[in-house]
């Protein structure tokens, strides 16, 4: 065997390390993705969503809210799943749970 052949056998493997070396970091690259982005949007949302379900879970007779629509009123009657608002002088409207966003005074 001359030389010229042991390095013809031999030079094959050093690209493939090289490949296994990239293909670790590029996985490595894309967890580090997945973790910014839990991070950074799922978990400040989550957070924002449970201090929402919580506020809704706490509504009283007599909070002032506002509707997602930008409706203002004030909270007459609470029942499982809508509550009965007040919007204006005689005015009441049924709305759903989900539908109410925020205590005004925030």
């Amino acid at each position: 065997m001359n030389f010229m052949t042991i390095m013809l056998q031999a030079a094959p493997a050093a690209p493939v390390a090289a490949q296994q070396g990239s293909m670790w970091s590029s996985l490595l690259m894309i967890v580090m993705l997945f973790v910014v982005m839990y991070f950074f949007m799922i978990r400040p949302q989550r957070k924002q969503q449970k201090e929402l379900d919580n506020f809704r879970n706490s509504l009283a007779k007599g909070q002032k809210v506002v509707t997602a629509g930008g409706i203002y009123g004030v909270v007459k009657e609470i029942n499982e799943r809508d509550i009965l608002m007040e919007v204006d002088g005689n005015v009441t409207l049924r709305v759903d749970k989900s539908a109410i966003m925020r205590d005004p005074r925030q």
